[in-house]
């Protein structure tokens, strides 16, 4: 699945340099607050992303992001007392993205890849099926964003709603 997606995202960026007129990297980081199946665990988040978009049309742009996020587990306490200390993990995220621009200044978009978890056992599946739709409002060459950031694998998920800025290298 994971050499399906990976392929599959080449070739797709292959056939959209054909027709692209310019393509863009992007620089940005996010905040977020964990939320769904265990949010209870998980105190916020904080990350890091790299993009490189394509401009397929004049409302339409698409490409690929990767990036890192660090979400902080929760101390769970009875009586005062310290019970368990969730373990932090963090996340890297290989995706396609998608952004269609309703204004020179307002978009909407949509990640979606997989997820692979850095602190999992080596020999697991270490990883999950990763989404993030937002929607984004660009100034200039930054621009400021909402999202509900996914991952879901087995039936459970970890979600969060982030906000995030990034900066357009090379516009």
């Amino acid at each position: 699945m994971k050499k399906l997606f990976l392929a599959s995202a080449i070739a797709l960026m292959g056939a959209t340099t054909v027709n692209a007129q310019s393509g863009n990297f992007k620089v940005g980081a996010h905040v977020g607050l964990p939320v769904g199946d265990l949010s209870a665990a998980y105190v916020f988040n904080v990350g890091a992303d790299v993009s490189y978009i394509l401009n397929v049309s004049e409302n339409f742009n698409l490409g690929l992001t990767t990036g890192y996020s660090h979400y902080f587990g929760e101390e769970l306490e009875v009586n005062n007392s310290p019970l368990l200390k969730i373990p932090d993990f963090g996340l890297v995220p290989i995706a396609v993205t998608g952004e269609y621009l309703f204004t020179p200044k307002v978009y909407l978009g949509t990640d979606l890849g997989y997820a692979f978890f850095t602190n999992a056992d080596k020999g697991a599946d270490n990883g999950a099926l990763y989404y993030q739709p937002k929607i984004g409002y660009k100034f200039g060459a930054s621009e400021v964003y909402v999202g509900y950031k996914g991952m879901s694998k087995d039936g459970e998920s970890l979600s969060s709603i982030n906000l995030g800025y990034a900066f357009t290298i090379g516009k």
